[in-house]
């Protein structure tokens, strides 16, 4: 693992190592577009022009940690809310994934500042994701210290650490 992202004349960038950009690619494709299905949108000739989708809230705990209610009071306004902007959602952490995955090469990567806040909105909802289905909790630093490495689990574990690094290198690279 390299030093993490820093700031440049030209935006950020960050060193991979040919595994490490293969890695993050793969996450990507495999825990965020392939959960993040495009915005549905209804029958309606309206509702598709608008992007007005259904207002059911997941069932799927990954689905709901990425697209959480809005109003935690109250269900009707955030199953409105939920019509009228998760397909844009939906498209948006679509994008900001693609971005990573064509731009993740081992190297050096330069990214531009646009890129970079895609990089970061694709690496949080990845952290998220995995998150979810490995259960971390505040806890969780503690259990892999204590950890060894011929635990099943530790791969996993270290990877969501790393991710947690890159994101926080490149939240301080970019302020």
């Amino acid at each position: 693992m390299g030093h993490g992202f820093r700031a440049t004349r030209e935006g950020v960038s960050v060193h991979l190592d040919a595994a490490e950009a293969g890695v993050l690619r793969s996450l990507v494709a495999s825990m965020v577009l392939d959960v993040v299905e495009p915005g549905e949108t209804g029958d309606d000739p309206l509702e598709r022009a608008l992007r007005i989708g259904p207002a059911t809230e997941p069932t799927d705990p990954v689905l709901a940690r990425l697209f959480p209610s809005a109003y935690a009071d109250d269900d009707a306004a955030s199953a409105e809310f939920r019509r009228y902007t998760e397909g844009d959602l939906r498209d948006a952490k679509r994008a900001d994934a693609l971005t990573l995955i064509e731009t993740a090469a081992g190297g050096q990567v330069t990214l531009t500042t646009e890129q970079a806040q895609a990089w970061l909105r694709a690496l949080n909802d990845l952290r998220l994701v995995l998150g979810v289905r490995l259960e971390v909790t505040e806890d969780t630093h503690e259990e892999i210290a204590g950890m060894g490495d011929d635990d099943p689990r530790y791969p996993a574990f270290v990877t969501y650490d790393w991710l947690t690094y890159l994101q926080d290198t490149l939240v301080q690279a970019l302020w």
